[in-house]
């Protein structure tokens, strides 16, 4: 055990250990971590958003921003507090940027953060060193995650989650109308919490 995460809780302890396990590359690790806490995460996010699909796809997003960054997660405190507070800032953003509010941070986490928001902190999306070992990353959920789903959900769920493109881009990247794009994606999230879900991927 890491002597960095001795003081951490048993829950604490197994999630830190599913970490260090996807970091080496055990695929179903990423599944289970996900598996865990999306409904959590779902709901959180339901919360602050007041809608069905946004917070659907901000479960996602918030997924794969933290799973993009797991090798910055420092076991000095819970990975479940790291990933609410990336999943409740990145809904602070949307909501800013979509109505152009302010949205206060505290209490938007099920879990006691205490003084840790000065301990989160996650590095900007410049190239750097990492970034091969970040794209590894992004496969390995790929492949975890995704590829079960039917081939048009497939690439729609990659642009969007994993190459970030808008609704708009992704429209004209596929050539569809922008409805059936947004149609589609609305299915191709049921279609990855089923099977985010499923016993097979626990």
């Amino acid at each position: 055990m890491n002597e960095n995460s001795a003081h951490l809780s048993d829950k604490a302890r197994q999630d830190f250990m599913l970490v260090q396990a996807a970091l080496n590359g055990e695929e179903k690790a990423f599944a289970r971590l996900m598996s865990k806490y999306k409904d959590a995460i779902y709901f959180m996010l339901l919360k602050m958003v007041n809608n069905k699909s946004d917070a659907e796809d901000l479960t996602l997003e918030a997924f794969g921003k933290a799973f993009k960054s797991l090798h910055q997660y420092s076991p000095s405190f819970a990975f479940s507090t790291w990933l609410f507070k990336i999943a409740s800032n990145n809904c602070i953003d949307f909501l800013r940027k979509k109505r152009g509010v302010h949205v206060p941070i505290e209490n938007n986490t099920n879990e006691s953060v205490d003084n840790q928001e000065n301990s989160v902190r996650l590095k900007s999306n410049a190239l750097d060193p990492e970034e091969k070992m970040i794209r590894k990353q992004k496969a390995i959920i790929l492949r975890t995650v995704v590829r079960k789903l039917k081939p048009r959900y497939r690439i729609l769920v990659e642009l969007r989650y994993f190459k970030e493109y808008s609704y708009e881009e992704i429209a004209k990247e596929l050539n569809l109308p922008l409805g059936t794009v947004k149609a589609q994606l609305f299915r191709a999230r049921e279609k990855l919490f089923e099977l985010v879900g499923s016993s097979e991927m626990k």
